[in-house]
């Protein structure tokens, strides 16, 4: 039944971009169809708003009308949509990659991004995941989290992925009461090397801090001389504002 059929593929399609935007060609090996097939069923859905193109031929990503459906952005799976905007607005005021991810257990899983105007570009981590004690973005979840989630993920093993990359629990402590009173971390090739990255928290529609938005850059650039707090408040007043759009409430004017 070729109604069916479309149904099935159109599905195919949203599940495959709730993990991140993605074009037409990388869209068709994913789900394995067409390209033709691909942008017939794309164009069916951008009419009907549950799909969104970032240009003109540029990226889709799920769009707003499936809040039509779910009564708001209630669900973590609509986080990618609310969020890109605010992702657009950070890689083009740090010209550096700005991107969102979400707690998945002790770790942070890294939903989407989007990539500033740079020849040397930074490596997608879209659909990864990473430990949270070594990525601000873990750092700001522990910074707003209760004493019993901090010590399960600080007591165990800790690895250290870089020379830089901090694996002392009291250290840690200290610098997750950080995040929690400035509302941002950086860290500094921690869990990458060549690569340093300033998050701050997302807190969503039940008032709870499962999510961040992050920026980062290869390390001889960024931050380079720019000024760190500023940045750093600079994400968090983004994060602010996209935690008020996914309460309901007003957006905060841009600063």
């Amino acid at each position: 039944m070729a109604g069916v059929q479309s149904i099935e593929r159109a599905f195919a399609l949203l599940r495959a971009l709730a993990v991140g935007s993605a074009g037409v060609t990388d869209l068709a090996e994913r789900v394995d169809l067409p390209k033709s097939t691909v942008s017939r069923l794309l164009a069916a859905l951008e009419a009907e708003r549950v799909v969104a193109q970032d240009q003109s031929g540029g990226n889709y990503r799920l769009g707003p009308g499936l809040a039509d459906l779910t009564g708001g952005f209630s669900s973590d799976s609509h986080l990618v949509s609310a969020a890109r905007p605010h992702l657009m607005d950070l890689a083009e005021l740090t010209n550096e990659t700005a991107g969102v991810s979400l707690l998945d257990g002790l770790e942070m899983f890294y939903l989407d991004h989007v990539e500033a105007e740079h020849a040397v570009q930074v490596r997608d981590w879209t659909g990864e995941r990473a430990p949270l004690h070594v990525v601000p973005s873990g750092l700001v979840i522990l910074g707003s989290s209760s004493r019993a989630f901090i010590d399960a993920c600080l007591n165990g093993p800790l690895e250290a992925f870089t020379p830089n990359s901090l694996t002392d629990p009291d250290a840690l402590r200290l610098r997750i009461k950080e995040a929690s009173q400035r509302g941002y971390v950086w860290v500094f090739e921690e869990f990458s090397p060549g690569i340093n990255s300033v998050a701050a928290p997302i807190i969503d529609v039940d008032g709870l801090v499962r999510s961040a938005l992050h920026v980062h850059g290869p390390a001889f650039r960024f931050p380079g001389e720019r000024d760190r707090q500023r940045l750093g408040e600079l994400v968090s007043d983004t994060a602010r504002r996209l935690s008020d759009q996914l309460s309901g409430t007003r957006d905060l004017p841009l600063l």
